[in-house]
């Protein structure tokens, strides 16, 4: 199956998806919600921001996943121009035992679809 990160020609709506790994020093951890509390309300307050969701990976105490959204490249463009993503360069990096590592996909979509496989049915 080939992927790109450009979207079919035609597409009407393009989001900016990315996924990333955050490997948080042992004895910030479980403090890392309140490091990054500041810089992810700020985020989620951004106009263009579709969703910016941490996770705590089960298999790693020290790995947190972050899933983010925004609305088209420009919002992409406006989060990683806005001061408070100035400043979470400077107050992250300090916490992080190494540079995260991410993946960011331009998709032809508006938002989360649904996983039919899986789909829930009412009564059962």
């Amino acid at each position: 199956m080939m992927t790109s990160s450009h979207p079919p020609i035609g597409a009407t709506a393009t989001m900016i998806f990315i996924a990333a790994k955050f490997r948080v020093l042992p004895d910030d951890a479980d403090q890392w919600p309140e490091i990054a509390a500041d810089f992810t309300n700020a985020v989620r307050a951004e106009a263009g921001c579709l969703w910016f969701d941490w996770s705590r990976s089960l298999d790693d105490p020290t790995e947190y996943v972050l899933v983010e959204a925004f609305r088209d490249e420009a919002a992409g463009a406006e989060h990683v121009q806005s001061e408070h993503f100035k400043q979470a360069q400077q107050t992250l990096p300090p916490h992080l035992a190494e540079t995260p590592r991410v993946v960011n996909m331009s998709l032809p979509e508006e938002g989360w679809s649904e996983l039919g496989e899986l789909a829930v049915h009412e009564g059962g």
